[in-house]
């Protein structure tokens, strides 16, 4: 006995279909976002996720309102699709700048009356992480720059001792 399987569709109709706009109760789709109402796991109500066109994981889950039933979820509509947007693209926009902060430090030291800005870059590669410790001058000049490891502190007293050690990798 032969079980005929749906045929999958092509890679070019999938990005047809993103980039399509669809405005349906619990499913819109439009500016490179979806919003889809599902089922609340947790309890009875419902939820909404927010998904960027180019992400596979939401960007945004949070509750939704009932309808008038107190059954079935409120039905999306424009207002509500442009609030989502807004909120999803600010998650997005937080996590970016923590993920940033994260890799990305500096300190300024003055040594011997100059002014010395202190910069450590973390480099997070799956297979070798490591971290690019640098220095640069009033004008923004880079004086000195080595590698070093990924979890290297950067303090006043890491970055002054680096310094007064003529730039050598710390160890």
């Amino acid at each position: 006995m032969l079980i005929e399987l749906p045929a999958m569709p092509l890679e070019h109709e999938n990005q047809q279909d993103q980039n399509s706009t669809t405005q349906e109760p619990r499913l819109w789709r439009d500016s490179g976002w979806t919003a889809r109402v599902i089922k609340n796991q947790d309890d009875e109500g419902w939820a909404v996720e927010m998904i960027r066109d180019d992400q596979f994981e939401p960007a945004l889950v949070g509750p939704w309102a009932m309808g008038r039933n107190k059954k079935d979820p409120k039905p999306l509509d424009s207002a509500a699709f442009r609030t989502l947007i807004k909120t999803a693209s600010e998650v997005l926009r937080r996590h970016e700048q923590q993920l940033h902060a994260m890799l990305h430090k500096s300190i300024a030291v003055t040594v011997c009356s100059t002014l010395i800005n202190v910069m450590l870059d973390i480099i997070p590669d799956e297979d070798n992480p490591y971290a690019l410790l640098s220095a640069h001058g009033e004008d923004d000049t880079q004086i000195a720059q080595v590698q070093v490891a990924p979890d290297f502190k950067l303090n006043r007293i890491s970055a002054t001792a680096w310094i007064e050690d003529v730039f050598r990798k710390p160890r």
